[in-house]
């Protein structure tokens, strides 16, 4: 019998899908949010977006031939984290704010840490909450329509006497807000082309945005329409679709997905009603990062044949 048995570790079936094969899946699907803000916000938008992805491509290559590693630019993950922290800061912040950003990314949040599968955070949502920490000029910016230092009744701060956007113009992106959340039509499209590819799950986006929607829907006095104008508001619809969902950063099992998807929501409504910023969900996609490798060891799948009645 010329038959060998073959001893190997897991995995023992692969997708065939490759790092970069998912990131580009990742850009294309980005691309009509982009575009989109290029289109609302003009040539500095163009201006911002080329200069956090080129930074951030650049930083990573500089770092990888600094401490003599194997250069990774080639899995387009750098390209992925400078297009989403482009898209989360507002057109009219200063470019050298971008560059540093872009250096907080992927260097202290990155590469030091090992670089990609070794973050234990969302690079580029890290850097858009530091850059919110350290640089007031970037606050006011992203928020300028803080009135008081508590957020009000409204999901997103209004001024006085100012009326809420009307929902069509929050889904088709005509307010302000940063580059590349202000469009929701264009998130989504991008959101289903990721289900329909499989790259996403369907679990954290669902409970982030309805968990936000039911919060919102009491908040508001039992009202539908302020309840949809707070899931098309702020940074929910780029936050749920594709940063809450990184592979890296987000639990692995179905159930922790929704653990996940409903805690990211929670602290979002509580920071956006409570909090002293309007928006909160970089800091809650930032906070359930770190809560990742716990929900991960809740939910974990027993493993067949363990547990059973000791001798």
């Amino acid at each position: 019998m010329d038959t060998q048995l073959t001893l190997a570790s897991s995995p023992h079936i692969r997708s065939g899908r490759s790092t970069s094969r998912i990131m580009l899946d990742v850009i294309f699907a980005l691309s009509p949010a982009a575009i989109a803000g290029i289109v609302i916000f003009g040539f500095r938008a163009l201006l911002v977006l080329a200069l956090t992805v080129g930074s951030c491509v650049g930083f990573e290559a500089l770092f990888n031939l600094i401490v003599k590693k194997e250069q990774t630019i080639g899995d387009f993950s750098a390209i992925v984290t400078g297009l989403l922290l482009g898209m989360n800061l507002p057109v009219s912040i200063p470019l050298w704010q971008c560059v540093i950003g872009s250096l907080f990314a992927i260097v202290v949040v990155k590469g030091l840490f090992g670089g990609l599968g070794n973050n234990p955070v969302n690079p580029a949502i890290t850097a858009r909450v530091f850059m919110l920490v350290a640089f007031g000029s970037m606050a006011k910016a992203a928020f300028p329509k803080i009135v008081d230092t508590v957020a009000g009744a409204t999901p997103l701060s209004l001024e006085a006497g100012e009326t809420a956007p009307k929902l069509l113009d929050l889904f088709l992106g005509v307010q302000g807000g940063a580059i590349g959340e202000t469009c929701a039509a264009a998130l989504l499209a991008g959101g289903i082309y990721l289900l329909v590819c499989r790259v996403i799950t369907w679990q954290i986006p669902v409970a982030f945005i309805g968990t936000v929607f039911v919060f919102s829907f009491f908040m508001e006095g039992f009202d539908a329409l302020a309840a949809l104008a707070a899931i098309l508001s702020g940074g929910l619809m780029i936050g749920a679709i594709f940063m809450a969902t990184d592979y890296v950063t987000s639990p692995v099992t179905a159930w922790g997905k929704i653990i996940f998807g409903i805690g990211a929501g929670l602290i979002t409504c509580l920071i956006r009603y409570f909090g002293t910023y309007p928006e909160g969900v970089s800091f809650a996609i930032l906070f359930m990062n770190i809560l990742t490798p716990y929900i991960n060891s809740w939910t974990k799948h027993k493993v067949f044949g363990t547990g059973g009645q000791k001798a």
